[in-house]
């Protein structure tokens, strides 16, 4: 869905050239210093428990920023929450190389992104970002490419290998009202 006047509007605003291209370990080194919400995940069972738990916190307009290295397990994350919105027996695709998924679930649209491959921030544009944003939940692996088109209010979850093999670590970075909505996560590990 293209909005010709709304791709004029996003080319009058223009993006400084490679910004937001690439990922950035700092973003996990930072919010552990800032005393984000660090999780323990033993084993991707757990993180499937992460994800069913956070999914009745979500809402249209939300977006769920999920930063870390190849193989930290953000795709096995996208697919645990999708599953616990849409329900049993959904496939749930990695968009690796369609680059954008979407699913109805019950609390609307829910738009599964892969930046992985984006040369440039402006060219999730072609993909409908706007849109996504404006109507739906967007869970977005590897939101580093956005650069500046990433929205402020956002929840980011930052995943890192552990020393266990299997086991990542899980930094909740909250912004805006996602503070005050992290309060009801019940995870237990």
């Amino acid at each position: 869905m293209r909005n010709p006047r709304g791709a004029r509007r996003r080319r009058a605003r223009g993006l400084p050239p490679g910004a937001g291209n690439g990922y950035n370990p700092a973003m996990i080194r930072s919010a552990t210093r800032a005393g984000n919400d660090r999780l323990p995940l033993a084993d991707e069972a757990a993180t499937v428990r992460l994800a069913a738990a956070l999914a009745p916190l979500l809402e249209r307009g939300d977006v769920i920023a999920l930063s870390g290295d190849l193989g930290a397990g953000k795709t096995s994350f996208a697919r645990s929450l999708i599953g616990a919105l849409t329900g049993a027996g959904e496939e749930v695709p990695s968009p690796t190389f369609t680059l954008v998924q979407s699913y109805e679930t019950p609390k609307g649209t829910l738009w599964h992104f892969d930046l992985y491959r984006l040369a440039a921030p402006e060219e999730a544009y072609e993909l409908g970002i706007e849109d996504a944003f404006e109507d739906g939940i967007v869970v977005i692996e590897w939101p580093e490419r956005l650069g500046r088109l990433l929205p402020a209010e956002r929840l980011t979850i930052a995943l890192e290998f552990a020393a266990d093999p299997g086991a990542r670590l899980a930094t909740l970075v909250p912004a805006g009202g996602w503070t005050e909505r992290l309060r009801g996560l019940q995870f237990d590990g």
